[in-house]
């Protein structure tokens, strides 16, 4: 079987691709930035490396990429924020340096449709790729997809945010664009089919569902699979910079990558994919068949080592929870070591040390769950000296921990939407790094209106938190 080298392995496509292969038997190399990440969402396998790589690196790309027969290119660059045209494109450049005098065999890499009129950033960046990666000698495979539906797909939760956030669907007259979304089944049936073939020269191809359809129709759909009443409304007052700071607040989809979409979004998106469903027939999930196999799945991101696989999770989760967290925190750099910062995490809760910062709000928070039905505040201190898991702190149960590195603690006082702490220690040699964060998958309206009034309290506790157990450390 064929090495495989999956680069942007923790994205959205990645992260779903990665287990399809090694189910088919091919040995995986998955390279991301974000390892840790992705080490808590993939299961262990014998044939699973995991490798940090960040392309801008060239030299670190020079030494990973040459040792592959197939390589999926799934990077992009959104998630940088304004100015990723130039940073995607030399991305692509140290990864077509890397590979021109490598053993990889064949490329494929996922691209986006190009419309016929209008002008955005995220698709001419995918084009300008594609041709980058073009002047290899090596045969690329590129596809070029519209709209993904499957849980986590960016463009479909901003979607189902809007449904299940909104008692009215406030969208840019755009909303009657057209395009055919693709379900993320048949995605992946393509992704694996290229990877058997053994082609010649470069070839591209479209990719799209069965249904052209606008987005007024498929936010129906949405509504109707949802059941969530359909009301729209669609205005020109909602520009696409408008629209990227109200999607910043209706939505969890990151920013930066929700304001690239929008830009490709106010046009139609159309896929012709006669040519690759000549080449490779299956059957094509309807639209609607497609949404509703994503709902019937979306809670399986509680499914995994994330949320440490804690059965209060599982049954806290409940339709509606946002797929991307809402995430609020504070960071600080220290000469203590990891283990003084260890001995004074793990005593998180309890006296005298108490929350550390603030423990009055903290306090007045455990309350206010007795005004909103919650139940009297119970104390709860962990058994022994050393922190494991399944210990309660106060509200708290920990459900990941890593001594001297991670800790997570899942949130569990009485609120629309399910939470988690974490704290995470970096070595970085010199110094070592605290990152304090909470996590919050907000329900509905109600839950993002929590989120936005506790935000500040967040990060003023978060900031003043890190710096004292910073300080607690070093002496």
């Amino acid at each position: 079987m064929k090495n495989v080298l999956v680069l942007g392995a923790s994205g959205y496509i990645g992260s779903q691709l990665v287990p399809h292969l090694l189910a088919q038997g091919y040995t995986v190399t998955a390279a991301t930035r974000d390892v840790e990440s992705l080490k808590a969402r993939l299961e262990p396998h014998s044939n699973l490396k995991l490798a940090y790589l960040d392309l801008a690196d060239s030299d670190a790309t020079q030494a990973l990429i040459p040792h592959f027969d197939l390589v999926y290119f799934l990077v992009h660059g959104m998630a940088y924020g304004g100015d990723f045209f130039d940073y995607e494109l030399q991305l692509a450049e140290n990864f077509r340096q890397a590979a021109e005098h490598s053993q990889i065999e064949h490329i494929i890499y996922l691209s986006a449709i190009q419309p016929e009129s209008g002008h955005s950033e995220h698709l001419k960046a995918r084009k300008m790729t594609g041709e980058c990666l073009r002047r290899l000698s090596i045969p690329i495979t590129e596809l070029r997809a519209g709209v993904v539906i499957g849980p986590g797909s960016a463009a479909f939760e901003i979607m189902r945010d809007f449904v299940y956030n909104l008692p009215i669907l406030i969208t840019p007259k755009w909303v009657d664009s057209k395009a055919n979304p693709i379900a993320l089944e048949n995605l992946n049936y393509y992704l694996l089919r290229f990877a058997e073939s053994s082609p010649t020269g470069h070839q591209l191809f479209e990719i799209g569902g069965p249904e052209v359809l606008s987005y007024r129709e498929q936010f129906k759909i949405i509504c109707q699979m949802a059941d969530q009443p359909f009301r729209l409304w669609s205005t020109r007052l909602l520009t696409p910079q408008i629209a990227s700071y109200w999607l910043g607040m209706i939505t969890s989809v990151p920013s930066s990558i929700g304001k690239a979409l929008l830009a490709g979004l106010t046009h139609d998106y159309v896929a012709d994919n006669r040519a690759i469903t000549e080449l490779y027939p299956q059957k094509l999930l309807s639209y609607s068949d497609a949404v509703q196999q994503t709902i019937a799945r979306e809670g399986r991101f509680v499914r995994s080592q994330v949320w440490g696989f804690d059965p209060h999770a599982l049954n806290r989760w409940q339709p509606g929870y946002g797929y991307y967290p809402k995430q609020a925190g504070a960071t600080c750099q220290t000469t203590a070591t990891t283990e003084q910062l260890w001995a004074v995490i793990q005593r998180i809760g309890q006296r005298p040390e108490g929350y550390f910062f603030a423990d009055s709000l903290w306090r007045t928070r455990e309350w206010l769950d007795f005004f909103f039905g919650g139940g009297k505040p119970v104390r709860k201190a962990p058994q022994g000296d050393q922190l494991k898991v399944g210990d309660y702190i106060d509200s708290w149960k920990v459900i990941r921990c890593e001594p001297g590195q991670f800790l997570s603690l899942l949130f569990g006082m009485k609120a629309p939407g399910l939470g988690r702490l974490e704290c995470s220690i970096t070595d970085e040699g010199t110094h070592r790094t605290l990152d304090i964060r909470a996590w919050w998958h907000p329900q509905g309206f109600y839950g993002l209106l929590y989120w936005f009034v506790m935000m500040p309290a967040h990060l003023f506790i978060f900031k003043g938190m890190v710096k004292r157990i910073c300080r607690k450390a070093e002496r």
